[in-house]
């Protein structure tokens, strides 16, 4: 009896947990923000604690120009860090946090190069990426025992509840998407910095020299959680004209960033 009754109470919390992602694609996401809240802002925190933290005034003064740009257009108050780290990378969390490596920032040439990385993390976390993960990951196998494995982030189950976070628990390894979340990651990403008044055209010109500075390291499409450079830029461009119209509505509103690298 206590069993159906827990079966009963499950799938309720499944049927109420139904949403909406900002391209209009349902999801299931059962988790309460405030949980994925917490948690990125452990995970965040335990990386500015053991990451080396870039103290370049003007690296910074450049990151946090198109961040807040971009989160100005979102809401909200988000904190941005710059991270020693050579790798291309940059990421979001729940709870509104931003991460930059200093190879990122090294790679790219301009602002908008810049924002169309910020833009697509952003996206992860305005679709909820990480909730539908863990909702359906450990929801359809463990139950709400995800509850506690929030609480108890050093335990097995808390560190894979850290890993589909996006986050790993060793200095703050970045953990991949599916190919569906980044492909729905760059189009929200690509409509965002566009109505933040950025060039949606530059997000191509960044995926071309992303392919270029990962030449010969990139697994085959079919092995990789992410889409293969070349799909990745056919659908930036597919998506680029209406992008550019949003672009230039921003513009004549007044939204024209002028972040010096």
């Amino acid at each position: 009896m206590k069993f159906r009754l827990l079966l009963i109470l499950f799938i309720i919390i499944l049927l109420a947990a139904c949403a909406t992602t900002p391209t209009g694609r349902s999801q299931l996401a059962f988790m309460p923000d405030s949980e994925l809240d917490a948690m990125g802002l452990q995970a965040f925190t335990t990386m500015k604690n053991e990451k080396s933290i870039n103290q370049n005034t003007r690296e910074n003064q450049f990151v946090r120009c198109v961040a807040n740009a971009i989160t100005r257009e979102v809401g909200g108050d988000w904190e941005v860090v710059v991270f020693e780290d050579d790798t291309l990378n940059a990421f979001a969390l729940p709870g509104n946090k931003i991460g930059v490596h200093t190879g990122l920032v090294d790679l790219v040439d301009n602002q908008d190069q810049l924002a169309s990385v910020i833009g697509h993390e952003i996206g992860h976390v305005m679709a909820k990426h990480s909730n539908e993960r863990m909702s359906q990951k450990l929801g359809a196998q463990m139950g709400m025992s995800i509850v506690a494995a929030v609480a108890a982030p050093t335990t097995p189950m808390g560190q894979t509840a850290l890993g589909l976070l996006g986050v790993g628990t060793q200095y703050g390894l970045i953990m991949p998407f599916s190919r569906l979340h980044e492909s729905e990651a760059d189009a929200i990403g690509i409509e965002l910095m566009a109505k933040t008044g950025f060039n949606p055209a530059e997000s191509i010109t960044l995926w071309q020299k992303m392919a270029q500075a990962s030449q010969g390291e990139q697994p085959a499409e079919f092995l990789s959680t992410h889409p293969s450079h070349e799909t990745r830029i056919d659908d930036l461009r597919a998506l680029l004209p209406k992008a550019n119209k949003m672009m230039q509505q921003a513009r004549a509103a007044g939204k024209n960033p002028n972040c010096k690298k």
